[in-house]
């Protein structure tokens, strides 16, 4: 019998699944775009808080945008052999099996993802608001409001067209960078000028746990290098784009970052920086004058790239997780017409909105932030045990054993460190991931659940799917 092959691609075309339609420019501004949020606006006073000198503090910037490089190499390898959409997840699933990567994913999509979109959108919205109330701080519940708005505006358009969200990614990121160029230009201006009388070694602290915090802030704000993976299969040609994308980005981040904490301490004192809530506003109030209002409004488009960044790779944790059955059938679903993962987007959004309702999510964060490095450390072992487990596996990419090595070394000290430094915290962390264990045995691990539960379960998705006209992966787009 013959196979026609022009119907073969007829109903390749109308397969509903995701389909790769990310140019290296596109990987390039998700991972700049993602990792450039409020984290550099902000981080440069608790990095200088725990080095104590300004010289070691730009060498701890300069270290992180290093160590976020290697981890960064090691999820290359990762990607383009393991190649499915969750990143981490995904690869902690193949290498160590379910019951850990669940731990990972309740984590990631339940608590870290939309925290942090919640407390970047909050962020949004009162940058956009400051230049209204310049002697005072925005009222508290209108800014929640607007970052409602804002997580709307993204949600409708990561559910309409990856394009349209890769667009907006493009744009966000132009702008942020602009902003970040303006404060370097300043900068090299008043360094032309011989300010360089803070660009000294006085005051460093000596002390270990100092040292480990002082990275915690760094790495803060290059969080995000990894988020590319979430989505590589939607990336064209991953194999030659996703390290391109990485090499490129990380380093830009990186030279961008150094830079402008060099602008900073041109102008601010460390004294100055350490007082500051908003360091780049302080910075913009004695360099510019009367055009101070125009850094807030550019820290705002900033983090309007960072919410949309979060939210189109963290909707498909979501997706991956529900492929693996380890979250609701109806997270794997795709809208018929725009082929985007709806539902996980939706989800995602509404977990971000719920968080808004609480008074200090910046304490939740902190509980858990040293998991997210444990977590992405646990990632990075996958290198080596894949090498010596499944030799056999394909590896377009093939880093050296020593990057994944280095890496693991220091994740344990930057997470072992403020675990004896900060032991409340970390016991509320810990216990924040061990909540994971009774949801995992309940929900995915006991198979023989009521005929009446699963009746109910089933009419639910069959409802979700009508009311958001999505199929299940692989699905023909004429059912």
């Amino acid at each position: 019998m013959t196979v026609n092959s022009t119907d073969d691609d007829t109903k390749k075309d109308d397969e509903i699944t995701l389909k790769p339609k990310m140019t290296l420019v596109n990987g390039i501004t998700v991972i700049v775009g993602s990792i450039i949020g409020s984290g550099i606006f902000v981080s440069p006073t608790g990095v200088l808080k725990e080095t104590g000198s300004v010289n070691v503090a730009l060498l701890v910037w300069v270290i992180s945008g290093l160590f976020s490089m290697v981890g960064a190499y090691c999820y290359a390898e990762l990607g383009t052999m393991i190649r499915k959409s969750g990143a981490d997840y995904a690869y902690i699933m193949e290498t160590f099996g379910p019951f850990m990567a669940f731990i990972r994913l309740w984590i990631e999509c339940m608590i870290v993802r939309p925290c942090s979109q919640a407390i970047v959108a909050l962020t949004f919205s009162i940058y956009v608001m400051k230049p209204f109330f310049p002697e005072c701080e925005p009222p508290n519940d209108a800014a929640r409001l607007l970052a409602v708005c804002c997580i709307l505006v993204l949600t409708f358009v990561n559910c309409y067209d990856v394009k349209w969200a890769t667009r907006v990614q493009d744009v966000f990121t132009y702008a942020k960078l602009l902003a970040l160029f303006i404060i370097i230009g300043a900068g090299i201006y008043q360094l032309f000028n011989g300010r360089v009388e803070h660009f000294t070694f006085l005051n460093t602290k000596a002390e270990v746990t100092s040292l480990a915090l002082s990275f915690y802030s760094g790495l803060f704000a290059y969080n995000g290098w990894n988020y590319l993976n979430f989505i590589i299969e939607e990336l064209k040609d991953p194999v030659r784009n996703l390290p391109l994308a990485i090499s490129i980005s990380c380093t830009l981040v990186t030279v961008v970052y150094v830079l402008t904490n060099v602008a900073f301490f041109t102008t601010l004192s460390p004294e100055e920086v350490l007082e500051s809530e908003a360091v780049a506003v302080s910075f913009a109030n004695k360099m510019f004058g009367p055009f101070a209002w125009t850094i807030p409004v550019f820290v705002a488009l900033s983090t309007f790239g960072a919410v949309n960044g979060i939210l189109l790779t963290s909707s498909r944790l979501f997706y991956a997780g529900a492929c693996h059955g380890q979250m609701p059938e109806i997270l794997t679903m795709i809208q018929a017409k725009t082929l985007t993962p709806a539902p996980s987007v939706l989800v995602m959004a509404l977990l971000s909105m719920l968080y808004l309702t609480v008074s200090d999510i910046y304490a939740l964060i902190n509980y858990v932030g040293f998991s997210t490095w444990l977590s992405i450390g646990v990632s990075v072992l996958c290198v080596p045990w894949l090498r010596w487990k499944r030799p056999d596996l394909e590896r377009p990419i093939k880093v050296s054993l020593l990057c994944p090595i280095l890496y693991i070394l220091a994740t344990i000290f930057i997470t072992a460190v403020p675990m004896v430094a900060s032991p409340v915290e970390t016991g509320i962390g810990i216990l924040m991931i061990l909540s994971s264990v009774p949801v995992y045995f309940v929900c995915c691990y006991w198979k023989n659940k009521p005929r009446c539960f699963l009746k109910l379960v089933n009419n639910i998705t069959v409802f979700l799917q009508k009311v958001f006209v999505v199929v299940g992966k692989g699905k023909s787009a004429q059912l």
